[in-house]
């Protein structure tokens, strides 16, 4: 985890620092804004800007993103500063405002919702225990590999096991999503650019590969490539040396390549997709991370796992699961895999009313509470009859969510209710628990900031009531 402070370290600025450096992050500071974005250019890289709020934020990412360079910026600043001086540093851009003097927590969560760099690979299934070994076995090397799988199997936490296990673990890993990057702009992303190569190059930029010199870099969801920029990333490959856009002369590079893909990649080559040359130059070895449903010994783990790791997130007492709800666990097709797994689980923990986490906490998708788990409690009837003297509960209205939220016990107030409403419940109250931070939200929820925003602005546009960002009541 790369962090770059810029401001003036002083005071609580500087004990923001230190908690962030007991986490693990790597942290470099700079005075001034220019400076910081002279380092972003020269390919000294970070996941993640905190800047001094009475720094101008809105100059800051207005140059980020005239220059395309993705790292999120949070703000910090006193907490006695104006009331309005959060809303400001988040209508200008930054993603979070964190108040001083800084609670180790939140430092804590923030670094974790922009690293997202948890490493471990739980794990005691056969299958798995076979992938590992097969890791750990050409992790030594500079050996491109191609890790493949379905989406949720945890590929990039595979490449980022394979770089911690590698001679270059001491050297920087770079990681870049080749899907989520316009055609256009992967070139300069990958490559660099200079200076007035192109609208917007205001100046010269290493790109990806210059960045990640002396150690790791991944090309996730590599598939998603255009043929074109294939043929460039090939000759990088080959040669070791990649050209800027715009620019006239080869700059080498030495970097360990590692891809992923959820495609069959020879029915790609096949239909002309992606180029067999580039294939074999990446698929020097092939993990190939098996789907949830094929280590079934990890399901019952992986969920202890998780609900230690959300008991411990959400201050709260870490509950045994039942021999019922593990059961449930294990028969369910998990589709989304072990991303789906860790977001269920996250789910039961706020969800569990008991001393245990119970098959009525476990909200699986695509089910609805009361198909998914009957409550032994309430008689069966598929026709509620107006004497009886508890009725199951209709749906809820949107003005009555609050009042019922607040007098029901959790896990009491979802019979009957559709997983949209229960998850729109969720996390707009887990929101307003942590004050409108939404990086904080978003790490608790177990979603990334962009699903946890859209979210938001579909709740917004339905008439549901957003806790402003950054709030402090």
């Amino acid at each position: 985890m790369r962090l770059l402070v810029i401001g003036t370290l002083e005071g609580h600025m500087t004990t923001a620092v230190q908690i962030a450096m007991k986490r693990g992050a790597k942290v470099a500071t700079t005075n001034a804004i220019g400076e910081a974005l002279d380092n972003l250019r020269s390919g000294q890289g970070a996941d993640l800007i905190m800047i001094d709020v009475r720094m101008n934020v809105a100059s800051l990412v207005e140059h980020l993103e005239g220059e395309r360079i993705h790292v999120p910026v949070v703000a910090c600043g006193l907490e006695g500063t104006d009331a309005t001086t959060a809303a400001n540093a988040i209508r200008d851009g930054a993603q979070e405002y964190i108040p001083l003097p800084p609670d180790a927590d939140l430092i804590a969560a923030v670094l974790e919702a922009a690293a997202q760099e948890d490493n471990a690979i739980i794990h005691r299934d056969p299958t798995m225990k076979a992938v590992i070994a097969l890791a750990d076995q050409i992790a030594p090397s500079d050996a491109s590999v191609l890790v493949t799988g379905e989406s949720g199997t945890g590929k990039e936490v595979m490449a980022r096991y394979l770089h911690t296990k590698s001679r270059r673990a001491a050297g920087p890993f770079v990681a870049i999503n080749c899907a989520a990057i316009p055609e256009n702009l992967l070139e300069s992303e990958l490559f660099g650019h200079e200076k007035g190569a192109f609208s917007g190059a205001v100046a010269k930029r290493v790109g990806k590969f210059e960045e990640a010199n002396g150690g790791t870099i991944l090309l996730d969801e590599i598939s998603e490539m255009d043929l074109r920029l294939q043929a460039k990333l090939l000759r990088a490959i080959q040669e070791r040396e990649i050209d800027r856009v715009g620019g006239n002369k080869p700059v080498k590079v030495d970097v360990r390549i590692l891809a992923t893909s959820n495609r069959h990649m020879e029915d790609y080559i096949k239909e002309g997709k992606f180029r067999e040359d580039l294939y074999f130059r990446l698929n020097v070895v092939n993990i190939q991370l098996p789907s949830l449903r094929e280590r079934p010994m990890d399901i019952a783990l992986l969920s202890q796992f998780f609900a230690k790791k959300y008991a411990e997130l959400n201050a709260v007492d870490e509950k045994p699961m039942t021999p019922e709800a593990v059961a449930k666990l294990e028969a369910y097709h998990w589709q989304g895999n072990v991303r789906e797994l860790e977001n269920t689980m996250h789910r039961a923990i706020l969800l569990a009313s008991g001393p245990s986490i119970d098959e009525n906490a476990i909200l699986l998708t695509g089910t609805t509470p009361s198909a998914a788990t009957p409550r032994p409690t309430v008689a069966p009837t598929p026709t509620p009859q107006p004497s009886a003297p508890v009725p199951p509960a209709p749906p809820i209205a949107a003005e009555q969510s609050e009042t019922i939220t607040e007098t029901a016990p959790v896990g009491e107030n979802f019979v009957a209710r559709t997983v949209a409403d229960v998850e729109r419940d969720l996390i707009i109250d887990t929101l307003d628990h942590y004050l409108g931070n939404r990086t904080h939200a978003a790490n608790v929820l177990g979603i990334s900031i962009r699903t946890l925003r859209n979210k938001l602005k579909q709740y917004s546009e339905e008439g549901y009531e957003i806790p402003d960002a950054g709030a402090s009541s």
